[in-house]
């Protein structure tokens, strides 16, 4: 009886599957570690390009780390002072808020010929006093202290990835850029095995070997430069639209503008999900305070306007159309990176998925090449 084998293909692509299930669940059950890890390693890559500046000024690298921690810590609690002043003075008023609120949705209800009991009575007040206030204050506290845990369990992987990179940058070089520098420099000497070795052909060997090292070292130092740059790309165009949209509801007298230029900058890590609901905060809120609805539709037109030229128009045009990602793989990536991470996750999952992406297109491989191009928007 003949026995058949699976295929060698066959094998690895199974060894692949287990090999990332393993990794998932991995990164999972050890989330509380790896997840300040992630985010220390972003906050290097936005830190990078100023510590190089200061370093080539001969500043040592004790310094620059407790500057940058400084600094972290100084932007971090300041615009928190901030936003959680715009909470509390928010908290204070949030009857009158409820109070309008019930009064259009009972009016809207009136208008439109609704008749259920709900709506003809309908009250936030209600529905709130329903929930669990112990419960729900007991999970805050919870969250405030896991936050400021994990807040200084980035600046611990921040201090040691400050010293530690490069050397980590040396092995990843040295496993994959010198270990291919040497396979493409055996082919250049079995070319020339049969010829005599003269002057010019030692200056020819020479010649090709350098360019091969040239171009296997610009590709690893590319996909640094390009991780580096959507990561301030990114944070530096969610900021842009964060302070426009903070702009614009002070300037239209849309009360707690802080609080939506905060929420459009952390939501719009999350796309197109994150982006209408930053997107409905300021509208509701210009709905309510005002109880015009034509207020509220022109603060989310222009909210919206702000959040297309931002993300839609000027960040490809900075990053690159070669990094628009697949809509459909930006949902996956939600979902995934979600599941493993929880809300986290999903505020990290397109910054991941765009790493990811820029490494397998940098690869020589058709079978990561092929992955990088199921990611990719199409032209």
């Amino acid at each position: 009886m003949k026995v058949q084998y699976f295929s060698d293909k066959t094998v690895k692509t199974f060894v692949v599957i287990m090999g990332v299930t393993f990794i998932g669940f991995l990164l999972k059950e050890l989330q509380n570690i790896f997840i300040p890890f992630v985010v220390a390693y972003f906050l290097f890559f936005l830190f990078a390009p100023m510590n190089d500046f200061l370093h080539k000024k001969k500043i040592p690298l004790p310094i620059l780390v407790i500057f940058d921690i400084f600094l972290l810590t100084v932007i971090i609690f300041g615009t928190g002072t901030f936003f959680v002043d715009s909470l509390i003075r928010f908290s204070q008023e949030i009857d009158n808020y409820f109070t309008k609120l019930n009064s259009i949705v009972r009016d809207f209800a009136k208008y439109i010929g609704i008749t259920d009991p709900f709506f003809k009575s309908f009250s936030l007040q209600r529905i709130i006093a329903k929930m669990d206030y112990k419960m729900l204050a007991g999970g805050m506290i919870s969250y405030t202290v896991d936050l400021m845990g994990a807040f200084l369990f980035v600046l611990f992987f921040f201090v040691f990835i400050e010293g530690g990179h490069s050397s980590i940058a040396n092995a990843i070089r040295k496993r994959f850029v010198i270990r291919r520098e040497r396979k493409e420099f055996q082919k250049v000497d079995k070319k020339y095995l049969a010829d005599e070795k003269t002057e010019e052909k030692i200056g020819i060997i020479e010649k090709e070997k350098q360019e091969i090292e040239e171009t296997l070292g610009s590709t690893f130092k590319k996909i640094t430069e390009q991780i580096q740059k959507y990561i301030i790309t990114k944070i530096g165009m969610n900021l842009l639209a964060g302070g426009l949209v903070t702009a614009v509801c002070y300037i239209f007298n849309v009360d707690f503008p802080i609080i939506w230029g905060t929420f459009t900058f952390l939501l719009n890590f999350i796309p197109t999900i994150g982006s209408a609901i930053a997107l409905i905060f300021p509208t509701l809120m210009a709905l309510v305070q005002h109880e015009t609805l034509g207020y509220g539709l022109l603060i989310a037109a222009i909210i919206a306007l702000i959040q297309t030229m931002v993300f839609n128009l000027l960040e490809p045009k900075i990053i690159g159309k070669r990094l628009n990602m697949n809509p459909i793989m930006i949902l996956l990536s939600v979902l995934l990176w979600g599941y493993i991470w929880g809300i986290v996750g999903m505020f990290l999952a397109v910054p991941l998925t765009a790493i990811i992406k820029i490494i397998l297109e940098n690869s020589r491989s058709k079978d990561s090449v092929f992955l990088a191009d199921l990611m990719s928007q199409g032209q």
